[in-house]
């Protein structure tokens, strides 16, 4: 079994749950809720498999809070 990392999103205009896998092209679906967008990644990844293993174009290293404050100075953390 492999895991693979989704990053999600919600949709300000639909409401959706917007999900992609980073670096795997092919990779992505929405839903109404996590749960269903969960569901719809899976199906995908598993449809994507049949055609045999994916050659990522990159790999996932994590995300970045960017904090700007009113003077137009930056600093960042990584988590």
């Amino acid at each position: 079994m492999k895991v693979y990392t989704a990053v999600v999103e919600k949709c300000l205009d639909t409401g959706l749950f917007v999900g992609n896998v980073p670096g795997f092209p092919g990779a992505h679906s929405q839903g109404e809720s996590l749960e269903e967008l969960n569901q719809n990644l899976k199906e995908v990844i598993k449809m994507l498999l049949e055609d045999g293993e994916p050659v990522f174009d990159s790999e996932f290293v994590g995300t970045q809070k960017i904090t700007v404050s009113a003077n137009g100075q930056t600093s960042g953390s990584q988590t």
